[in-house]
C-alpha cells in the first residue's frame, strides 16, 4: 500500500487530486521496474507498443456510440430519446438498425443505410426528410376525390327538415 498513488494522500480538490495523479503516473509509475519484463513501462512501451497505435479516423470513442433496434411507426418514423426521425415510408412495420454516433442518427434496414439525420439536442421533435415521403398519399394535403372537394366547397343549403326552437318548446310547454 505504501506505493499505491493515494494511500496517505488527501487532497482539497478534484483538480489537485487529477494533478497528482499525473504526476505520480509520470515520476512514479511508468519509471519503476516491472517486476515480470525487467524493464521500466514506459520504456517498454515507447519500444515495442507506440509505432502500433492508429488514429481514430473520425471514428467515435467506444463511449459515444450507441447500436439501437427499432421498428418503423405507422408515421414512418422511428423514436429515440424523444425523437422522431423520418424513415422511408415502405418500411413501416419493419425492424431497422439504428446508430446513434458523432452527433448522428443512421439508420439500416438488413445491409442498406435507409436514413441519415443530425442528432437532435431538443426533445418531442420531429426530424423528418421529405423524400421519405414520396410516394405517401395526402404527402401535399388532404387526399379527395374530385366530386367530394367539389361539394365540400360550394355552400350547403339548410337542411329543410330543421325546426324552430319555438315548436319543440310549445309541445313540452316550457324553454330550453
Amino acid at each position: 500500500m505504501k506505493k499505491n498513488a493515494i494511500a496517505g494522500h488527501s487532497f482539497p480538490s478534484w483538480e489537485a487530486f487529477e494533478a497528482h495523479l499525473d504526476r505520480w503516473e509520470r515520476e512514479v509509475a511508468n519509471v519503476r521496474i516491472h517486476g515480470t519484463t525487467g524493464e521500466a513501462s514506459i520504456i517498454r512501451f515507447a519500444r515495442d507498443e507506440i509505432h502500433r497505435l492508429k488514429p481514430l479516423g473520425g471514428q467515435p470513442s467506444f463511449g459515444s456510440l450507441r447500436e439501437l433496434t427499432r421498428v418503423v411507426g405507422n408515421d414512418c418514423a422511428v423514436e429515440i430519446d424523444t425523437n422522431s426521425y423520418s424513415v422511408p415510408w415502405r418500411l413501416i412495420g419493419e425492424r431497422v438498425a439504428v446508430t446513434i454516433a458523432a452527433g448522428e442518427v443512421r439508420i439500416r434496414h438488413g445491409l442498406h443505410q435507409v436514413a441519415v439525420h443530425k442528432q437532435s439536442d431538443g426533445r418531442r421533435l420531429r426530424i423528418v426528410d421529405s423524400a421519405h415521403l414520396d410516394g405517401v398519399a395526402g404527402r401535399n394535403g388532404a387526399v379527395r376525390r374530385a366530386e367530394i372537394a367539389a361539394a365540400v366547397l360550394a355552400p350547403s343549403p339548410p337542411p329543410s327538415l330543421l325546426r324552430p326552437l319555438a315548436e319543440y318548446e310549445a309541445v313540452i310547454g316550457e324553454s330550453f
